[in-house]
């Protein structure tokens, strides 16, 4: 007697393919980085690839990308990687995340609409690896003596996702172990990537604490285009908590939409029944309002124009920052609101948290 088509087993349940690896359509060099190890090296894994390359006197002056309009020229520098040297070894001030920012990567390949690399980069979203990372760190051991003995942290994100380049790169690894012996030193960056698995047998003595960036169903679907799942981001946390480092999580943007509740509610929830125990200690979050600019809207409307993303300015407060700039945030209502909503449900699934921050 034969099978009807209710007595066949199921299929087994097939898990999406992982997002590869950056691979850019076009790497520009700088000479003089190939005089680098790690110059080199990416260039003998573009011929390898058969990645079309051009030379390029500075990694700064990047002007004649294919694409014969602004928003194609757009789209291809977010598929095109430039290899040069960090020549300004001046760090900026990182508050609230750090005491300085540590520049081994500028650009991001993720499109997430919200981004303030959109105006803090300019014309110039293309990414960039710097070579020079012995300097880098030379660098940061000059800001770590000049502070002794308070720590000094570090953080690495702040002008790109260093770990969606760190299979090209090999630059967070560096400098993890670089910061392992530093007493008073401290490393941090955060991520939307899950490209982890290089790290995780690196020396680190708990000195680096590794973030991810997470937020709600509603806006990873409509406006991280790019970036690695939520699902790859949270088996990634749990891998870098197996592997002893100091684990945290951005909500960022919190972005007030309908079902916000339900949505923040399920992501927290989503956290802690994905987490395992070991990723529940020693644990921080840090909660970031969305805020823009008005520079802001109007290069993401022009690169994004089918946007869902909220930036009406009538139902948003003005609120100065450094230098006389300014940023339009939630009104206090809603702030407040989101900020004891996500609070209230964080404590209520890790109790021994930290938030570090609100903003």
């Amino acid at each position: 007697m034969g099978t009807t088509v209710l007595d066949r087993p199921a299929p087994p349940a097939t898990k999406p393919k992982p997002k590869p690896s950056f691979i850019p359509d076009l790497i520009y060099f700088e000479p003089k980085a190939l005089d680098y190890p790690k110059g080199r090296r990416i260039w003998d894994w573009a011929q390898q690839e058969g990645i079309p390359y051009r030379m390029t006197s500075s990694h700064n002056r990047i002007t004649n990308l294919p694409g014969d309009t602004e928003l194609e020229q757009y789209k291809m520098a977010k598929r095109t990687l430039v290899v040069g040297i960090r020549k300004t070894l001046k760090f900026d001030t990182s508050k609230p995340s750090a005491e300085y920012a540590i520049p081994i990567a500028t650009g991001c390949m993720g499109h997430c609409h919200y981004c303030y690399l959109q105006t803090t980069l300019g014309a110039k979203p293309y990414i960039r690896i710097y070579v020079n990372t012995d300097d880098i760190m030379d660098a940061a051991r000059g800001y770590i003596e000049e502070r002794k003995p308070e720590i000094t942290r570090f953080e690495a994100a702040c002008t790109s996702d260093p770990v969606g380049l760190e299979p090209i790169s090999g630059s967070l690894r560096e400098l993890i172990e670089f910061m392992a012996d530093q007493e008073y030193g401290r490393l941090r960056f955060v991520t939307k990537f899950h490209h982890v698995d290089s790290l995780l047998d690196a020396k680190h003595n708990g000195h680096t604490r590794i973030r991810f960036s997470v937020n709600s169903k509603y806006v990873i679907r409509h406006f991280e285009p790019n970036t690695s799942r939520f699902e790859e981001r949270i088996e990634a946390a749990g891998k870098v908590a197996r592997a002893g480092y100091p684990l945290g999580f951005i909500i960022a943007p919190i972005i007030w939409h309908d079902g916000w509740e339900e949505g923040y509610g399920e992501l927290i929830e989503q956290l802690a029944s994905a987490l395992p125990p070991e990723a529940k200690q020693n644990l921080t979050f840090e909660l970031i309002q969305h805020r823009f600019t008005k520079t802001a809207k109007n290069v993401i409307e022009r690169r994004y124009p089918k946007t869902k993303l909220e930036m009406d300015i009538e139902k948003r407060k003005y609120k100065w920052g450094r230098w006389g700039q300014g940023k339009y945030v939630y009104p206090d209502e809603q702030a407040d609101a989101l900020r004891m909503y996500l609070s209230e449900r964080i404590f209520e699934h890790f109790p021994e948290s930290t938030i570090d921050y609100f903003t």
